[in-house]
C-alpha cells in the first residue's frame, strides 16, 4: 500500500513537471505554487541599484527669485526632523526622509539623520526601541518576501507603498538591509519585489506604488505579478486619471505628482508610457494647470475644492488650515518639476510661496510637529525651487553661517513681518 501511495505522488510530481515545462510563461508560477506550497517572487527586471531622480526642468537663471535663500533657511531649520525617539510615527519619518535624503546630518542631536531615519524604517530592532514588544511590527515577514504594515494607525506607514516611495525619492540603494523580525538577508529589493508580486490595479490608492516603480523599473514598462497578473504603466496612469481629480489622498494632489512624474520618466525614457496614453495624461494635466489657476485664491492659497476651478473660490469648502496646506504645498511641489507650458505664472507660484511663509511663521512649533507631514512637502517644493534638495542647500547654508541651526533664528524677510 506504502509503495502504491509513493508511485501515485511520483506520478503526479511528474505530470507537474511536464506542465510546468510546457505551460506558458503566464502560468508556471501558478504550478509553481501549487507544488512548493508558496507562491514565487515575480521575475521582474529592475534595470539600476540606485533609484531615478527626477528634477526640476528651468534653469535659475531663467525664472525670478520665487524662493530666496534666506526664506528657504528659515523653513528648513522649522522642519528638521526633531522628533521624540519613543513612540516614533513611521509616517513622519517617511515624510522627513523623503524631503531631507539618506544623506542628511544635523548638528542638533535631537533632529534624526538620514541613516538613522532609514535604520528606523528597515531595522525590526530599532523599531522595538521605540514602541516596545507589544505593538505590531512595521516590517512584516512572508514566505515570498517583507512587506509593510499600513492602515490609519500611529505605529505603521498610512498609506500602500507611501514607505518603499519615500525611501526611493529619499535615494537609498536597492542593496539596503532590511533586518524584519527574527529574519537577515533581506533587502530594499525585497521590499520592491514583494510589492510588485503583491500589487493589485483595484487598489484604493496607487499614488505611491506609480512613483517607486516608475523610479526603479523605468525604461521597463511593463511587469507581471502574481497569478501571472500584467501591469504597465499605462495601467497605472489611468488608474490614477479615473473618477474625479479630487478623490485620492490629500485632496488628489498626489494623483497629479505622481502623473507628472511618470511623464518626465516617459521624456527620459520613451517607452515608459504608450503614445495613446501620454496624449491622455498630458491632456488630463493641462485640465489640471487650467483648474488650479483658476482656483487660487487672492492670498495665494488653493483650497480642497480646487477641482472645481474658479468656482472653488466661492463654494463652501473644508476650511481647516491643514487642508490649505496641503493643496497649496503640494501643489507647488509637483509644479516644480512639470515642464514649463504646466507652470502657473511665475506671480501666482510667488503669491503660494508667500502664504506658505506666512502660515508657517504664525505656527509654533507644536503646531508645526502635528503638520509635519504636510509642512514637509513645503520644505521639497521651495528647495526644488532653488533647483536644489533640502539637504545640500542646509548644509551649505549652514556651513556659510555658522551657528545658525543652534542659535535664535536671525530676523529674515518674509512675508507677515
Amino acid at each position: 500500500m506504502l509503495k502504491q501511495i509513493v508511485l501515485i505522488e511520483a506520478v503526479v510530481l511528474a505530470a507537474f513537471g511536464v506542465a510546468y515545462v510546457l505551460s506558458p510563461a503566464g502560468t508556471t508560477a501558478e504550478l509553481s505554487a501549487a507544488i512548493t506550497g508558496r507562491e514565487e517572487l515575480p521575475s521582474v527586471t529592475i534595470p539600476r541599484r540606485e533609484p531615478l531622480q527626477v528634477s526640476p526642468l528651468f534653469d535659475r537663471e531663467d525664472i525670478p527669485e520665487i524662493v530666496s535663500p534666506d526664506e528657504l533657511a528659515y523653513v528648513l531649520k522649522r522642519l528638521r526632523p526633531t522628533f521624540d525617539r519613543k513612540g516614533l510615527r513611521p509616517n513622519l519619518v517617511e515624510h522627513a526622509l523623503r524631503a531631507w535624503s539618506v544623506e542628511a546630518t544635523f548638528l542638533d542631536p535631537q533632529a534624526l539623520s538620514g541613516e538613522e531615519m532609514v535604520g528606523f524604517l528597515t531595522d525590526h530592532a530599532r523599531f522595538l526601541d521605540s514602541w516596545g514588544s507589544e505593538e505590531e511590527p512595521l516590517l512584516q515577514v512572508r514566505d515570498a518576501g517583507v512587506a509593510i504594515r499600513w492602515g490609519r494607525f500611529r505605529s505603521g506607514s498610512v498609506h500602500h507603498d507611501h514607505w518603499l516611495a519615500s525611501l526611493t525619492e529619499a535615494g537609498v540603494s536597492l542593496d539596503t538591509p532590511v533586518y524584519g523580525p527574527g529574519r537577515r538577508g533581506d533587502s530594499i529589493e525585497t521590499v520592491l519585489r514583494e510589492s510588485l508580486r503583491d500589487f493589485r490595479l483595484d487598489e484604493r490608492e496607487t499614488e505611491w506604488t506609480a512613483m517607486a516603480f516608475g523610479l526603479w523599473l523605468a525604461p521597463e514598462h511593463q511587469w507581471t505579478g502574481s497569478g501571472g497578473r500584467h501591469y504597465s504603466f499605462d495601467l497605472l496612469a489611468r488608474r490614477l486619471m479615473r473618477g474625479e481629480c479630487e478623490t485620492g489622498v490629500c485632496v488628489g494632489t498626489h494623483r497629479v505628482y505622481s502623473l507628472v512624474l511618470l511623464t518626465r520618466l516617459d521624456d527620459q525614457f520613451p517607452e515608459v508610457l504608450s503614445d495613446k496614453v501620454r496624449g491622455e495624461v498630458d491632456a488630463h494635466l493641462q485640465s489640471v494647470h487650467d483648474m488650479i489657476a483658476a482656483a487660487q485664491f487672492e492670498d495665494g492659497h488653493w483650497s480642497g475644492n480646487w477641482p472645481m476651478g474658479e468656482d472653488a473660490l466661492t463654494a463652501e469648502a473644508d476650511g481647516k488650515l491643514s487642508t490649505l496646506i496641503i493643496a497649496t504645498g503640494h501643489h507647488l511641489e509637483w509644479q516644480a518639476i512639470a515642464p514649463a507650458h504646466l507652470r502657473l505664472s511665475d506671480a501666482q507660484n510667488r503669491k503660494a510661496v508667500e502664504w506658505l511663509l506666512a502660515t508657517l511663521r504664525s505656527h509654533t512649533d507644536e503646531d508645526v510637529l502635528a503638520n509635519y507631514t504636510f509642512y514637509s512637502h513645503v520644505a521639497n517644493a521651495l528647495a526644488l525651487w532653488r533647483k536644489t534638495r533640502p539637504t545640500p542647500f542646509w548644509q551649505e547654508w549652514t556651513a556659510a553661517h555658522p551657528g545658525y541651526e543652534v542659535n535664535l533664528l536671525p530676523a529674515v524677510n518674509l512675508p507677515g513681518e
